[in-house]
């Protein structure tokens, strides 16, 4: 039985695509940082991960992870901010794992689960931001946790998370005589629908009132619908331009409307949501985690620390 605590830090390893020189020279210094890798390093919010990470007096980038076909497959993790972090983007996942303490992956569901699998077998912790598992991916990532401590959330976002708990709240007071329409704007390359976060905003409404979102969620709706039945909660996803990520809430009563919104207009507020799950995990052996317990927002469920 493990007693939920590591023995000892990792001894401080050159990762992989890091010169001997670089090394050598920050090693000293960052003996007493995380090193964290990212997957997805040439991406979106693979980049904002990184500037936040190379930003961050007390973490220190240790692996760059993206496809075998990047262009940026061999460049310099930090090139894109006009830097050099020693780190140079690879596609061997054991490798660039090889150094860190902890993982941060917004990728696909596939991927994820397979950079898990390594993070198992290595003893890294993982933070992960990829939407769109099935339940049996998620029990997947459940097993997992029993031999590494991993943060799971569809949203990192700080202000998203406490839109959670003001939401709990929302959904006890205001009961199944409120409609609930949950509304989602995203950029036109997002793949999933109804994102993640949009999808937890309907499972916390729906535990408020004591039933399932699968039993209550309606996601579509064209021609002659019907009237609108009682206690469903409704969704519905839109798509264009570069929209980063807006999620409205609304309970629609007899004579008033409350509305909660959140607003994201950069990928910074995920990234540093990100970096805050980095620093629950420190110590940590294994469990399962939310973005509520790296808040201290809710208690861990299963938790080992």
């Amino acid at each position: 039985m493990m007693d939920g605590r590591r023995a000892a830090p990792k001894p401080v390893r050159a990762p992989s695509g890091r010169s001997a020189a670089a090394t050598a020279a920050s090693e000293g210094a960052s003996d007493h940082r995380l090193r964290v890798a990212v997957a997805g390093a040439s991406g979106r919010m693979g980049q904002a991960l990184i500037e936040a990470v190379v930003a961050s007096p007390d973490l220190t980038l240790a692996g760059a992870l993206d496809l075998a076909s990047s262009p940026s497959l061999g460049s310099d993790a930090a090139a894109f901010l006009g830097q050099q972090s020693g780190v140079r983007i690879g596609a061997d996942v054991r490798a660039g794992l090889a150094g860190a303490d902890v993982l941060i992956d917004f990728t696909r569901p596939e991927g994820t689960l397979g950079h898990l699998a390594i993070c198992r077998e290595l003893g890294v912790n993982a933070v992960v931001g990829t939407t769109g598992f099935t339940s049996a991916q998620k029990a997947e990532i459940a097993a997992l946790a029993e031999r590494i401590a991993i943060v799971m959330a569809p949203n990192m976002s700080v202000g998203v998370n406490v839109f959670m708990k003001l939401l709990d709240v929302a959904a006890r007071a205001l009961d199944a005589s409120y409609d609930v329409e949950i509304v989602e704007t995203h950029h036109r390359l997002k793949v999933d629908a109804p994102s993640g976060t949009a999808l937890q905003m309907g499972e916390v409404v729906a535990a408020a009132r004591g039933t399932t979102l699968e039993a209550s969620a309606v996601h579509a709706r064209h021609g002659d619908t019907g009237a609108r039945r009682t206690g469903t909660i409704g969704f519905s996803s839109l798509r264009g331009g570069d929209i980063v990520g807006d999620h409205t809430v609304m309970f629609a009563g007899t004579g008033e409307r409350v509305e909660i919104t959140h607003r994201s207009t950069s990928r910074a507020n995920y990234a540093q949501g990100s970096l805050r799950a980095v620093r629950f995990l420190a110590g940590k052996a294994y469990g399962l985690f939310g973005m509520a317990q790296v808040l201290g927002l809710d208690t861990p469920a299963r938790a080992a620390s």
